[in-house]
């Protein structure tokens, strides 16, 4: 068996690497984070309207 399966570990996309650090922010960071997200989406989705 050649198979290395250690090297597939480095390749995971940077959504999966983010997810830990996200999970240690505090409660007011991740509130802070979902809002300023949803406000970016709400101005895609008014620029996408004009």
């Amino acid at each position: 068996m050649t198979h290395h399966h250690h090297h597939h570990d480095h390749h995971h996309a940077p959504q999966i690497q983010a997810l830990p650090s996200l999970l240690r922010l505090s409660a007011v960071q991740r509130l802070a984070a979902a809002g300023s997200l949803s406000v970016l989406i709400w101005l895609a989705i008014f620029w996408a309207m004009q």
